[in-house]
């Protein structure tokens, strides 16, 4: 029977750190070990997981005794997994019915995967019923996967619903705590870069749970601060082990188009809504000049320019801005819509 090591960082999350090791646990038809990571929660985290300890030899727990964050409590976790697979877990979120079993077949039958994801379904509240059925695998080569990343400029996965095949994940050395947000989307970038990625298309492979005390809820990152880190990402690869893929270069100067078109519009949807005074427009303005020197030759500058010489109020009135707002949001449904069935 293959196994999976199971890595669950937590801090402050007792209310839910057992439903999280119980998906883990029920996974039919895999060896599963859980590693849970306490990074020096001030909560009653450490009894309820010392709990299960007690109950179930699979579940292991590492305390550290100062609070680190997420990635280095993820690393140490890392360190201990021995599995076949391994999956990054956050205490709120749960794995569903089925997921690592439908993952490890697809990395026994394509020892070139490194890399499996599914749908990740989004919640508030009580914990659904995992939907989807299976329409089959897609495959991509690890490049092809890379440079779809680099035309959009963004991050596909959630987190949970990936599963790492083991070797391929130590070799990694785990996640960048230099990153504070996009340590994840770096980590998935890199292991592209040596292998091919796959994509189990149907069922919901996890459940993320979003509530208000979440790190994504929490943390004040700011529109500025995540397109800095995405394009830190992007930058760690290409002097990393993405510079020996082909066309290097290119892959790089198409993620910081792509970075610095949506600051631009990003700063045209300041004065669509009439936010100029709360959205940092001059400082969205400076980060696609220094991500992309061309970039005054951009339709998204010109659009800016336009809103600009308008002024925010008139902005919102005139009809031609209020059609591209309109567009914009057709634009986004669609992309969703898009990412829902493909994970792009």
């Amino acid at each position: 029977m293959q196994s999976a090591s199971v890595v669950i960082p937590n801090h402050d999350y007792g209310r839910f750190v057992t439903d999280a090791i119980t998906s883990a646990l029920d996974q039919p038809d895999v060896d599963v070990e859980v590693l849970v990571v306490d990074d020096a929660s001030t909560d009653d985290s450490v009894e309820v997981v010392t709990a299960l300890t007690r109950a179930d030899p699979r579940v292991r727990l590492l305390r550290r005794r100062t609070n680190g964050g997420p990635v280095p409590t993820f690393n140490d976790g890392l360190a201990m997994a021995s599995g076949d697979a391994v999956v990054r877990l956050d205490a709120d979120d749960l794995l569903t019915p089925g997921s690592l079993r439908r993952a490890l077949d697809v990395l026994q039958d394509h020892p070139e995967v490194g890399m499996v994801y599914g749908h990740p379904r989004h919640f508030r509240g009580a914990v659904p019923a995992a939907s989807g059925r299976m329409r089959g695998v897609t495959i991509w080569s690890g490049p092809t996967w890379i440079e779809e990343r680099c035309r959009r400029g963004v991050n596909c996965i959630t987190s949970p619903e990936v599963v790492l095949r083991g070797d391929v994940a130590r070799a990694t050395g785990g996640q960048r705590p230099e990153l504070q947000h996009t340590h994840d989307m770096e980590m998935w970038l890199r292991v592209a870069a040596t292998s091919d990625v796959a994509r189990i298309d149907g069922p919901d492979q996890a459940l993320h749970r979003l509530h208000p005390d979440s790190r994504m809820a929490t943390v004040a990152s700011g529109v500025l601060l995540d397109l800095e880190e995405r394009r830190s990402a992007f930058d760690l690869l290409f002097d990393g082990p993405g510079a020996a893929l082909a066309n290097a270069e290119r892959l790089r100067s198409m993620a910081h188009r792509a970075l610095a078109r949506e600051a631009l519009t990003r700063a045209c949807h300041a004065y669509d809504r009439g936010k100029t005074s709360s959205v940092p427009v001059d400082q969205l303005v400076a980060f696609a000049l220094s991500t992309l020197p061309g970039a005054r030759g951009l339709p998204e500058w010109r659009a800016l320019e336009r809103r600009q010489r308008a002024g925010v109020t008139a902005s919102r009135l005139l009809p031609h801005f209020f059609v591209t707002a309109v567009r914009r949001r057709v634009t986004s449904s669609r992309a969703r819509r898009r990412w829902e069935r493909h994970g792009l």
